[in-house]
């Protein structure tokens, strides 16, 4: 499915998920949890189909439940005892809430950055920090496309090697140590020339230079300007939601949380709305296209 949410500047999309981000790893209020990890499980499904399903599946739920479950079998705090184990320690209600919400809020982060990492692409990231921080934008994007890139060249050397009979997954324990060696030390040399290609190669275009020029096919027009009108009006709801009290949870010694109340209300659907807000304007594209082929 095509992510509208991309096309848009790359303003819009870094403060969307500096904002989503932040709020992940400060909320432990089990509404703001479950919306943040809904938003996220259902954006990466948009964004990544059927892989996004079987990562949410085969890794972050099985992660999910082994940190819910590790952190009362070794933090007692709490007056709700459930039962004992047989070491004589009380598993306390607070510490498996409390347990469960340092999960979700890990697992929730995972999602955003996978997310992240799917629409903030290096060029983008370049563009926002490129003229403030050079060095730092440069470096940072580079060691984002180091492991994909790295992982590929890497394949390519193993199957080349495999064509000749000198992988690492060919002959005596002996000869496999060898070839795999063989292998390292080709990735290695590649790696070498390639970082000083890339160096003379930013050197030959003036990169960080104070009066170079860049050509850049980011935008910042109208639709720009009223989504993150819209998102920074989110976002002011929220933080004065967070100001006010209504995002606190106290789980230790005992469960206490803000009574439900019409600003909660309004501040729990602002944040529900600012997640969702990749998926809805994708809907909303979705709708628009069907509307002009019936039209046609």
């Amino acid at each position: 499915m095509r992510d509208s949410f991309s096309s848009f500047h790359p303003l819009v999309n870094f403060v969307y998920y500096a904002a989503v981000l932040a709020c992940s790893m400060l909320f432990m209020h089990p509404v703001l949890q479950i919306i943040s990890l809904a938003s996220a499980a259902i954006y990466s499904v948009t964004l990544q189909g059927m892989k996004a399903i079987r990562f949410q599946l085969l890794y972050m739920l099985p992660l999910l439940l082994f940190m819910a479950v590790l952190n009362p079998a070794f933090h007692h705090a709490g007056v709700t005892i459930l039962f004992y184990l047989k070491s004589g320690n009380p598993v306390t209600l607070e510490s498996v809430l409390f347990g469960a919400a340092a999960a979700c809020m890990f697992i929730t982060v995972i999602l955003w950055f996978s997310c992240y990492n799917a629409v903030m692409t290096s060029d983008k990231f370049i563009y926002l920090f490129g003229k403030i921080l050079p060095s730092l934008s440069l470096v940072f994007s580079m060691t984002l496309r180091f492991v994909p890139r790295y992982t590929a060249q890497i394949r390519a050397i193993s199957r080349a090697q495999r064509c000749i009979g000198r992988d690492a997954t060919q002959g005596s324990l002996a000869m496999r140590a060898r070839n795999g060696l063989t292998v390292l030390s080709v990735m290695a040399t590649w790696a070498l020339e390639n970082a000083i290609e890339t160096a003379d190669s930013m050197k030959s275009r003036g990169y960080g230079l104070p009066n170079r020029t860049s050509f850049s096919i980011y935008r910042f027009d109208n639709r720009d300007k009223a989504v993150l009108s819209i998102m920074t009006g989110f976002i002011a709801i929220v933080a004065i939601g967070a100001v006010m009290g209504q995002a606190a949870m106290r789980f230790f010694p005992s469960l206490k949380m803000v009574e439900m109340s019409p600003f909660s209300i309004v501040v729990y659907a602002a944040y529900f709305v600012l997640c969702m807000l990749p998926v809805i304007i994708n809907l909303a594209e979705g709708l628009k296209w069907k509307f002009i082929e019936s039209r046609m």
